[in-house]
């Protein structure tokens, strides 16, 4: 009696759909590997490990998590931000700009030791000969030398000079001359808020503080000046002087 052939069960074999399922989880793995490829190179690194522990391959400890720090935002200034450079960056700064405003001629300006910047003006260019007020056609010059100085992280003082010539007028010396057109100036500024008032002090010394000896008529015109005595980030320090300082 012939013996009956043994059929096959339907459908694929069974190493056949095991070997398919591994293909397929091989596929899987190394499509995730792809589309990570231009991911954040931290969750990259903590998804691999997390694959590794999964498979037993992880030898050394999974790397922690960084955050990034958040940093405050840096206070406002009252000041136009410039670089925090030395007194001579600024000098060099004022310099160029006299020059491109063309003032080279009319203000002088002077490097001091004392960590300050003097810009020097002759007062014929400010005031009529024994006058405490201001000549009109100094308000250019005076609106180009504030924006100048605005920029810059420095306080202004301004001071009345004269020359040891006595005063005709009994009821003016020369101090007060000083004094007034130290004030005139700094009134002029305030008002037309042109520059900022708490950065401006006014002070006159009259013929106390020569930059020359007066034995001329010629150093006289140099002692007869409106200095603008710019100081970086400094508030001036006027509890020592002889002569006070006048806020307007």
């Amino acid at each position: 009696m012939a013996k009956k052939k043994e059929e096959c069960p339907p459908g694929a074999p069974l190493w056949m759909t095991t070997f398919s399922d591994l293909v397929t989880l091989l596929l899987t793995f190394f499509v995730l590997l792809l589309s990570m490829a231009s991911m954040d190179p931290v969750k990259f690194v903590q998804a691999k490990t997390s694959i590794k522990d999964s498979f037993g391959w992880r030898t050394t400890a999974a790397p922690k998590r960084y955050t990034i720090p958040i940093i405050p935002s840096p206070p406002k200034s009252e000041f136009t931000p410039i670089p925090r450079e030395t007194k001579m960056h600024y000098y060099r700064k004022i310099q160029n700009d006299l020059k491109m405003t063309q003032l080279m001629d009319q203000v002088d300006a002077i490097e001091r030791d004392n960590d300050s910047i003097v810009l020097r003006i002759n007062d014929s260019i400010l005031f009529d000969k024994g006058q405490t007020t201001l000549n009109p056609s100094s308000y250019p010059l005076l609106r180009k030398i504030a924006d100048i100085v605005r920029p810059l992280p420095m306080s202004m003082r301004i001071e009345g000079h004269t020359d040891d010539t006595p005063v005709t007028s009994p009821s003016l010396s020369n101090w007060d001359i000083s004094v007034a057109r130290a004030v005139a100036v700094m009134r002029f500024y305030n008002r037309g808020e042109i520059f900022s008032i708490d950065r401006m002090s006014a002070v006159g010394y009259g013929s106390s503080r020569p930059v020359v000896s007066n034995t001329s008529e010629e150093n006289r015109a140099k002692n007869r000046r409106v200095d603008f005595i710019l100081r970086s980030n400094r508030k001036v320090n006027t509890s020592n002087r002889s002569q006070p300082v006048i806020p307007f």
